[in-house]
């Protein structure tokens, strides 16, 4: 597949540079249509009726999009790396990026029995009411439940297939799938911690941070970063550098995003508010407010936070809310995000990326975070 051409003119310090990271972020949708049409084809000729009824609603769920932050962090990374010339092994890697996400919001809504994802059913849903409508035999929702866990193991072994191509034709290849397969277990990691959290019904902030980290953090920025350094032929100091402000950032994506989860618009993030508080999922949020409704003797505010409480009613939930607010902990988190993004640009800096570059993470992170960094370089 040759480069994909430039949709904008780069800056004038880096004219060899066909992208930047937002031309990126819509670049990587060409060559998702690319695989998928590739995928797809294929799927049809394995079974009729498991590419018309999984495989394509996969696809369609890829194709809604997101923010496809990793791709921009991946080209972010090889940029930051010296990478320059033709990108299509960085927006390869950016693609199987999107087909790892897909496969972790397929199985994370099964584990969070979500209903929405990217404005739409979820894809357990989709496939519960396909199970009804049909009338077949047994229970909609098992079904469901089922095809959607072979719907996000297909799309992990799509981006697999595509990540394997894409490092057997680079020259640093090695580095790129030993930065892809300790992202996978990282991931898998974060969301057994998850799980396992709200089982024992942990309410600790050290653990709802490591959560937050391996779940979020190194997958969201660290990893791609990483990823995209490694097909510029990095150095360890550069990897270095680069992991240790995607760890920040992403640590700061993962505590906005938690924000977003208790307060945020449905029109705008695309699920219902309130999920992760009405299944008390430990949140660094939720972990600081029990902690400072503690300290505080905040009897009500202790109690509607409590692990164990009942949050089934909308009540139950504005109840958690209320207390969030009058912890403090909301206001702190904002905090902690500010903090986090400031050193975030800190350890990029380190990397000695060019100045437009380091304009270019400070870009991207402030949209992951919601937080204008304090450190930024113009670019004239």
């Amino acid at each position: 597949m040759p480069g994909l051409p430039s949709m904008v003119a780069p800056p004038a310090e880096l004219v060899g540079d066909p992208l930047t990271a937002p031309d990126a972020t819509d670049a990587v949708g060409t060559v998702l249509e690319h695989v998928l049409d590739e995928r797809l084809r294929h799927s049809r000729t394995v079974d009729p009726v498991f590419a018309r009824e999984l495989a394509d609603r996969l696809a369609a769920l890829v194709e809604r999009g997101g923010k496809r932050l990793r791709t921009a962090f991946t080209h972010c990374g090889w940029r930051a790396a010296g990478g320059s010339g033709d990108t299509t092994a960085v927006l390869r890697t950016g693609a199987a990026l999107e087909l790892l996400q897909a496969c972790a919001l397929v199985h994370d809504d099964v584990m969070d029995d979500s209903l929405q994802r990217r404005g739409a059913p979820a894809l357990h849903v989709q496939l519960a009411r396909r199970h009804w409508a049909a009338g077949m035999h047994g229970s909609s929702e098992a079904f469901g439940t089922s095809a959607a866990v072979l719907a996000g193991d297909l799309a992990l072994a799509w981006a697999d297939d595509l990540l394997t191509e894409t490092a057997l034709g680079t020259p640093h290849g090695a580095r790129l799938h030993e930065e892809w397969r300790a992202m996978r277990t990282e991931m898998v990691a974060g969301q057994y911690r998850d799980l396992h959290a709200q089982a024992a019904r942990s309410s600790a902030v050290d653990e709802a941070l490591a959560i937050a980290t391996l779940k979020s953090a190194l997958y969201t920025v660290a990893r791609p970063l990483a990823l995209g350094a490694s097909l510029a032929g990095a150095d360890e100091r550069v990897l270095e550098a680069l992991r240790a402000a995607g760890r920040c950032a992403g640590l700061a994506f993962q505590l906005r995003d938690d924000l977003l989860g208790a307060f945020g618009d449905p029109a705008l993030t695309g699920k219902p508010a309130g999920d992760d508080l009405r299944s008390r999922k430990l949140t660094y949020l939720l972990a600081v407010a029990l902690q400072l409704a503690d300290a505080a003797d905040d009897h009500q505010a202790a109690e509607a936070l409590a692990p164990d409480a009942d949050p089934g009613s909308e009540y139950a939930v504005q109840r958690v809310r209320a207390a969030l607010e009058r912890t403090g902990a909301r206001d702190l988190v904002e905090e902690k995000i500010a903090e986090l993004t400031d050193l975030s640009l800190g350890h990029f800096e380190r990397a000695g990326a060019h100045p437009a570059v380091r304009h270019e993470f400070a870009v991207l992170v402030s949209r992951a975070t919601g937080v204008a960094p304090h450190r930024t370089e113009e670019v004239a």
